[in-house]
Formats: structure tokens, C-alpha cells, sequence
């Protein structure tokens, strides 16, 4: 079993780049999903984000998988990241808000500390948990419920944890199969997977020929969170994973609500609120126990 790692400055910058990145995804999705079905805006993000990666692909000279066993580790990380959270998420956002999805979403570090854990790939130390379960705390502060939870909510929020859960295993997944990979070469196998899947299943179930052509501004937000919160966001996240493990790259959950507090007030003009600020407080803390080193340091003058 081994310890988990820490994160340098780079490390951290790349992390907060990508909640930017993943917090913009959940504006986007939220806004198609009102006019499309949640499965073909999933086709939709997965194929476009393959299509703007292939020419950087290519530039780079990397290489296509040649067999079936050489695609498992994609067809594996496609499903526990892509096809199946995705899903689950758009699905729910059809019952709850893109505020309250990303509440949820923030309990993935805890889903991935604990599945590493399990199956005896990173030590469950006291700092970690107190650290997730601060920084759950904190986006619940953060962002607040929208008002008392009701049937179509708690389905949502339901459909939400299982998201949460499967990126909790698809960062086991990537620990184990996908460590030296390049970054880009693991972002587009693993969406050409996803698009393959998803054809297959928005075919028979949407029938996507049969729909309402989509506003401009849903088409928009499909090609936004297929180039920026999908393409790009798959570069910086495999960066991360490989530099930082598994864990530390989920803790991006934890980012991506202050990250949206943030876009709001600079592009919106939205007022921040004290709520908001305590909440910030509690998930930054909580990031200072995950990464433990401030931590120990202060342990160790109290100590001399």
C-alpha cells in the first residue's frame, strides 16, 4: 500500500485550471440539456472533444492502439469517466439545478479516497478524511440547497452520487492501467471510446434524427464543453493524475464551485455573499489536510 503523494506548485496551478475548465462544463451541459436529451448532449461532448483532439494527436505523432487488448484500458476509463457519469449527471440535471449536481459532484474525493483505499492502493489516513469531509462541507456552505428536497430532486441527486462514485473508480482505473501514458494519447483514446459507446446507444434510444434542431445557443454550449471542458479539461486531468495520483486530481470537485463563484461575479456581475466566503474558507482548510504538508510542519514546531 502505498502513501499519497503531494502536490507541488505546478501541480496545484494545473488543478485550478482544470476546476475553471470543469466548472464552465457544468454551465454548458446545464444550458443543452434543456433542449436536448441528456444522452445526446453526452454524444455530443464526447465526440466533438475526440475531434478537436485528433489533430493535436496526430501533431504529436502518437499512435492508435492496434488491438483489442491494447484498447481495454480506454474502453475501461471511457466508461468509469466518460459514458457512465455523464449519464448519470445530465440525467440528473433534468432534476435538480447545476448548483446542487455540483454539490454532489464535490463527494468524489471522498469516493475515491475510499476506493483506493479498498483495494489497498493508497494508505486511509485521519488527514485525508478530514480533509474531504471539510471540503464537502465547505461547498455545501458554499453554494446552499434550493430549497426542501423532493421526489424528482432526491432521484437527482441520487443519479449525482453514483456519478460521483464511478469517478471514484475510474481514478483506480487510471491509477492502474493508464500511469506513463501521455496525457493527450489517454484523453482521445479514452473519447473515442466513449464516441463509439454512445453511438450505439443515442441511436437506439434518442433516435436523434427525429429531434427539434437545437438554438444557437445550445449548439454553442455543446461546442464549448466538448473543446474546453472536455479536450482540454482531459489533457489537464491526465497531467495531473499522472504527476499527482488519483486522489489528488478528484480533489478538483472540491475547486470547481469556487471556481464558478468566481466566473460569476467577474462575467455576471453576481454578488458574493458571507456564505460563500465561509465556504471558501472551509474547502481551502479542507485542502491544507489533504495535502498534509502545512499540517506536519505545524505538528513538527509544536512537537520541537
Amino acid at each position: 500500500m502505498e502513501t499519497a503523494k503531494t502536490m507541488d506548485g505546478q501541480d496545484w496551478s494545473l488543478l485550478l485550471l482544470l476546476s475553471v475548465l470543469w466548472g464552465g462544463a457544468y454551465f454548458f451541459a446545464g444550458v443543452a440539456v434543456k433542449e436536448l436529451p441528456p444522452l445526446t448532449v453526452v454524444l455530443a461532448r464526447v465526440s466533438l472533444g475526440a475531434i478537436a483532439l485528433l489533430p493535436l494527436f496526430f501533431y504529436l505523432k502518437l499512435s492508435l492502439p492496434r488491438s483489442l487488448l491494447d484498447w481495454r484500458p480506454y474502453i475501461g476509463m471511457c466508461l468509469l469517466n466518460n459514458v457512465i457519469p455523464f449519464s448519470l449527471i445530465f440525467f440528473g440535471q433534468t432534476h435538480i439545478t447545476v448548483g446542487l449536481s455540483s454539490i454532489i459532484n464535490a463527494m468524489t474525493p471522498l469516493f475515491t479516497v475510499v476506493v483506493l483505499a479498498s483495494f489497498g492502493q493508497e494508505r486511509l489516513t485521519v488527514y485525508r478524511v478530514i480533509g474531504v469531509l471539510l471540503g464537502v462541507a465547505g461547498v455545501a456552505v458554499l453554494r446552499g440547497f434550493d430549497g426542501p428536497v423532493n421526489a424528482a430532486q432526491t432521484l437527482g441527486i441520487v443519479l449525482c452520487l453514483g456519478a460521483a462514485l464511478s469517478y471514484g473508480f475510474a481514478g483506480l482505473w487510471g491509477r492502474h492501467y493508464l500511469v506513463g501514458v501521455p496525457p493527450v494519447k489517454s484523453a482521445t483514446c479514452q473519447l473515442i471510446c466513449s464516441s463509439i459507446i454512445m453511438v450505439i446507444v443515442v441511436v437506439v434510444v434518442d433516435q436523434p434524427w427525429t429531434l427539434d434542431m437545437p438554438s444557437v445557443n445550445t449548439l454553442w454550449s455543446l461546442v464549448m464543453l466538448a473543446v474546453f471542458g472536455t479536450a482540454l479539461a482531459y489533457i489537464v486531468f491526465y497531467k495531473i493524475l499522472v504527476s499527482a495520483g488519483a486522489s489528488n486530481v478528484m480533489l478538483v470537485t472540491l475547486l470547481i464551485p469556487i471556481t464558478a463563484l468566481l466566473l460569476g461575479n467577474v462575467f455576471l456581475d453576481e454578488t458574493i455573499r458571507l456564505q460563500e466566503i465561509i465556504g471558501a474558507i472551509i474547502i481551502g482548510t479542507g485542502l491544507l489536510f489533504i495535502d498534509g504538508r502545512l499540517i506536519d510542519r505545524w505538528r513538527g514546531k509544536r512537537t520541537t
